[in-house]
């Protein structure tokens, strides 16, 4: 692929700079390597914030009365729920180390919706204690748990979590609105739940919710799951919860979040009562675009297959071992083109593959690797096998940059140890 292509899948601005080397938010990726090493995830923060005002922006313009809850779980950082709030989102959080989090980015409690299908009392108990605007019911035992957690005189307002029955285009792990998902309550059960709710005599049901999967790249999908919950009856609030996919590879073409928010739109003007209100979770399509994750290289194996081995991988991004996303990537100052090579993790699996035949211009020892697209899941899903330190987040923002979380520490691997 051309260097044009490869900018393509990098934050909106990323440029190459004179001895063309990538710069992301107005930095070098060279430069960001040596002040925080490598592996690091370096997120284009003013492509961040536009993205969120974009989103604000194409549902508002379409539906005055909609909300925007960044999915907390596709980047569950502190500084990120800090520039969402910033920004005017509210925050979907799915438990409560996403509530702590929330908190201490200064979100509202009241702005905050949690999801989660086995919820425990502890997380209920910290949502109604801290004021969580809106708890998504997901089953049966959620409603008993709630009425004993929710004190006398106090009121918490729910919403009933729907199974749509849309089969996803998309990968088995990351589809959910599927008959026999186990999320949610098929129309019969959360009718049923409903009547509880509403007889509970210390919550509310203010609407409903719903979602049909991660990674689509069909709007029609996304719309299809609104008429499920307009055949439930009127209420104040539609969720219908997030989806849209992003471009990984070359030959991806998603929807625009304007396609996405007039199909949506559509679907809710057609359907659901005009002074409703609908909230959309965008996880993956707000946050996957705006990062890239920086490698150095450190063996080049060439034999049958040439394998390039870097000093991350499945420690930092498990998209790939987990449910086979596809990523590209690039040589930092030699951009685009190159025969394809494999390139892999340095933790002890087979299973340890970044990217199988992927194009790079003559990959050396030393050199930096960029992976477009991290944004999304890969700081989620961090861990330390092998004792590998999770990475740090860098903020890159016209030429300067600022870590909002650190690389762990060699103490940080025995930190938990009480012996």
């Amino acid at each position: 692929m051309s260097g044009e292509d490869v900018l393509d899948l990098f934050p909106p601005g990323t440029h190459t700079d004179g001895d063309g080397t990538l710069v992301v938010g107005g930095c070098r990726l060279d430069d960001l390597a040596d002040d925080f090493g490598t592996p690091v995830l370096v997120v284009d923060e003013v492509a961040l914030r536009r993205r969120a005002r974009e989103y604000l922006h194409e549902f508002r313009t379409r539906r005055p009365c909609a909300d925007v809850a960044f999915a907390s779980k596709s980047f569950p950082c502190t500084a990120i729920q800090r520039l969402m709030t910033e920004e005017g989102l509210h925050l979907d959080v799915a438990g409560g180390g996403e509530i702590i989090t929330a908190l201490a980015a200064g979100a509202d409690a009241a702005r905050l919706v949690l999801h989660g299908n086995a919820k425990t009392d502890e997380e209920l108990e910290l949502a109604v204690r801290e004021g969580v605007g809106l708890v998504v019911v997901d089953n049966f035992d959620d409603i008993d748990r709630l009425e004993r957690i929710v004190p006398p005189g106090h009121t918490q307002p729910c919403l009933v979590r729907v199974i749509p029955g849309v089969d996803a285009a998309t990968h088995a792990s990351v589809a959910t609105g599927h008959t026999g998902s186990k999320f949610g309550l098929m129309p019969d059960d959360a009718r049923a739940a409903i009547t509880r709710i509403e007889r509970s005599g210390v919550l509310r049901c203010d609407g409903l919710h719903t979602h049909v999967g991660s990674q689509l790249l069909n709007v029609e999908q996304l719309a299809a799951a609104v008429a499920p919950l307009a055949a439930l009856g009127t209420f104040d609030v539609y969720d219908l919860g997030g989806g849209l996919g992003v471009r990984y590879t070359y030959d991806e073409k998603p929807p625009s979040v304007a396609d996405y928010a007039e199909a949506m739109a559509a679907a809710a003007d057609a359907l659901l009562p005009k002074d409703s209100r609908i909230i959309v979770e965008p996880g993956r399509s707000m946050v996957a675009t705006s990062a890239c994750t920086v490698y150095r290289v450190t063996t080049v194996k060439r034999g049958e297959r040439t394998h390039v081995a870097v000093d991350g991988g499945m420690g930092d991004n498990l998209e790939v071992s987990l449910y086979g996303q596809r990523f590209e990537a690039t040589v930092i100052n030699r951009v685009g083109g190159g025969a394809h090579v494999d390139l892999v993790g340095r933790h002890c699996e087979s299973g340890d593959q970044l990217i199988d035949g992927v194009a790079l211009q003559d990959p050396t020892v030393g050199d930096l690797v960029a992976v477009p697209v991290t944004g999304a899941y890969c700081y989620t899903m961090s861990n330390q096998y092998n004792g590998a330190r999770r990475i740090p987040v860098v903020f890159a923002d016209g030429g300067s940059a600022r870590l909002v979380v650190r690389r762990d520490t060699w103490d940080d691997l025995l930190a938990r140890d009480v012996t």
